[in-house]
């Protein structure tokens, strides 16, 4: 493939498909970097598909941040719309627990923390993600992680324009709130967020089922089994954090700079000289 695009980007090949388009390997040949391209995918039975893609490219703009997707350029070619971003070399990381399974604590809790860095920055512009999932948290080469697609994201000062009845996002990652049609917070990517750690640990989301309603449901109304059953060597403050992430009430959640921060004990309880992330001692 060799398309050049707004006759500045030039697309090589395509490396994935997702729910509003497709998005490719490009260069840009006006600053000479390498980027990646999303390109809207006609849909004639939804009208308003263009306008959640502008939404999409305005949110994605306005979080800037080491953990975030970066949008670089958003326009309109021959009726098609595109947005050009930051590419991410590396892998997502539904692709490593496809690849390896279970993660150890350590790792599993670093992929959260950076994670909870991007989100934190978003919440900051009163942005809400409402799709935390593992294939939305890409890895790069260097090992850091970094949130993508804000295709349904919304801003917490928006009114609600969900059709009543219909719930965006997976099932798999979707807080109680939002299960019973309420409007989704930061505490929601949070929840969502819980449920990656959860399945980072153990191999398994907290609540499954071949039923998106059963699953739903499931959130709203039972609570998780304790990771540690499974997976004994997170049991301490790492699955008490997990846990608390997963609470039926967003209020008792913690937020994502807390998380990203990883502050578990008070200050006093906290060794001299190093970092006290999620009860790991790690040295500076």
């Amino acid at each position: 493939m060799n398309v050049l695009l707004a006759s500045r980007y030039r697309l090589t090949e395509v490396l994935g498909h997702g729910g509003m388009g497709e998005v490719f390997r490009g260069c840009d040949e006006l600053l000479g970097r390498p980027v990646a391209v999303k390109l809207l995918l006609p849909d004639w039975g939804d009208p308003f598909a263009a306008a959640r893609f502008r939404r999409e490219a305005r949110t994605a703009a306005m979080v800037k941040d080491p953990h975030v997707v970066a949008a670089y350029d958003f326009g309109q070619q021959d009726g098609n719309y595109f947005l050009v971003m930051e590419l991410v070399e590396g892998r997502s990381v539904a692709h490593e627990l496809a690849m390896h399974g279970p993660l150890e604590p350590e790792r599993a809790v670093d992929i959260v923390q950076q994670t909870a860095a991007g989100l934190a920055a978003a919440h900051r512009r009163d942005i809400v993600h409402r799709d935390i999932k593992p294939a939305n948290l890409l890895i790069d080469a260097d090992g850091t992680v970094k949130v993508a697609d804000f295709g349904i994201a919304r801003f917490v000062t928006d009114p609600v324009s969900t059709v009543p009845g219909q719930v965006l996002g997976t099932s798999l990652y979707l807080a109680p709130e939002r299960a019973q049609g309420l409007p989704a917070t930061a505490a929601s990517d949070v929840y969502a967020l819980g449920c990656v750690l959860y399945q980072l640990v153990t191999g398994r989301p907290p609540f499954d089922g071949d039923d998106p309603t059963d699953v739903l449901s499931q959130h709203v109304r039972t609570e998780p089994i304790p990771p540690s059953e499974s997976c004994p060597e997170v049991a301490g403050p790492v699955e008490e954090l997990l846990l608390r992430m997963l609470s039926k009430e967003p209020a008792c959640r913690p937020s994502a700079p807390e998380i990203a921060d990883g502050a578990l004990a008070p200050p006093a309880q906290r060794p001299s000289g190093r970092f006290w992330r999620w009860g790991i001692l790690t040295a500076h």
